[in-house]
């Protein structure tokens, strides 16, 4: 008896929860997905994929090359998302403004398609005759990394299912499925399959690490990052107070993670990623490492205040860090903000040294 595994891609290169009609595209995976996969790579550790077949698309082949460990993938051409003609990478808002009415119709027939696109039935024919080819060429165990219109065609066939119904196959980013084929490894529907969960291993500093080095930030940030978790664990461990070092250390490392994204806040931002990998206690940390909600010490507060004694990657005194930052202040908001983060600081850091009995902090 044979499986075939069908592989969702990571999250692509655009923020967290967006909607965009992605087809044809060619978007590679943004700093979370590659978080998302690195992930998933622990996670399926122990699965067989036997044979590993890709999409050639980018969101795929590097999806395939954290979960192959960077091994060569065999690209096929067919296991392409649809082509959605004049929609393709357009973001959903944008087709509802310009096409309102089959917008609308489609969405309650999605075998609606715009110009210039690929209907279903044309997914799921060149689909099935590529899974064929692929099966007869090879033996044991098969896998495919590919796009949701793709498995929702597969599963349609599998299962006997109307494709106008196929939307109920949809799987999330990096979500799976695995098929049970006969002894002659023939794809002929057989209603067999199974979605495959797996659990979200604890976050520690090792994964914390992998996590980081797979958004890939930047060098400056992942040596900013290491620092401040030293820093981190050195206060955690001279305070008389029972705090978790596994989660100060893990949410340290990747407090900076989405240091380079964009405009929004980046501690909310990649507390937000960090929440949607399954670790809420470490993404409550990275939320509050720039702006800290209660005077209290905890690892929350320790986090904060080791962020505050590490400029780039060297220690510092607060004087001098909070020195530097404020030239960069302009607004009266902007400067209100420094000088609460500013008496936050020193108000941690006395009460730090005064507990230790000595200097910890400068």
């Amino acid at each position: 008896m044979r499986t075939m595994t069908l592989i969702r891609h990571a999250h692509p290169d655009f923020p967290l929860h967006a909607h965009m009609c992605l087809g044809r595209t060619d978007l590679p995976l943004g700093a979370f997905g590659r978080m998302q996969a690195a992930l998933f790579h622990e996670q399926i550790k122990g699965l067989s994929l036997g044979s590993v077949f890709s999409s050639p698309l980018l969101r795929c082949r590097e999806t395939a090359a954290f979960i192959m460990s960077g091994a060569e993938i065999a690209t096929v051409p067919d296991l392409m998302e649809q082509n959605m003609g004049i929609w393709d990478g357009l973001s959903f808002a944008e087709i509802q403004k310009r096409w309102p009415e089959l917008h609308e119709k489609r969405g309650v027939d999605p075998l609606l398609v715009p110009d210039g696109a690929e209907t279903l039935a044309q997914v799921q024919d060149r689909v099935l005759h590529v899974i064929q080819d692929l099966l007869t060429k090879t033996s044991g165990d098969i896998t495919l990394i590919t796009h949701a219109s793709v498995i929702q065609a597969v599963l349609a066939a599998w299962t006997g299912t109307p494709l106008a119904e196929s939307r109920v196959f949809r799987l999330p980013y990096v979500g799976s499925v695995q098929l049970v084929l006969g002894d002659d490894g023939r794809f002929e529907g057989n209603n067999m399959h199974q979605y495959l969960t797996f659990p979200v291993p604890p976050l520690t500093p090792a994964l914390a690490e992998k996590l980081l080095k797979a958004a890939a930030p930047g060098e400056h940030i992942l040596l900013h990052s290491r620092a401040v978790a030293e820093k981190a664990l050195a206060i955690a461990d001279a305070l008389p107070l029972p705090l978790d070092r596994e989660l100060l250390a893990s949410a340290a490392l990747l407090h900076d993670v989405a240091r380079s994204q964009g405009k929004r806040s980046h501690a909310e931002t990649g507390a937000d990623w960090i929440c949607e990998l399954g670790y809420s206690a470490a993404a409550d940390l990275i939320r509050q490492h720039h702006d800290l909600l209660r005077k209290e010490l905890n690892e929350a507060s320790v986090l904060y205040l080791a962020d505050k004694c590490i400029r780039e990657d060297k220690e510092v005194c607060l004087e001098e860090r909070f020195a530097a930052s404020e030239a960069k202040c302009v607004t009266a908001e902007a400067k209100a903000a420094h000088a609460a983060r500013r008496q936050m600081a020193f108000f941690l850091r006395d009460q730090i040294n005064a507990l230790c009995g000595y200097e910890l902090v400068r």
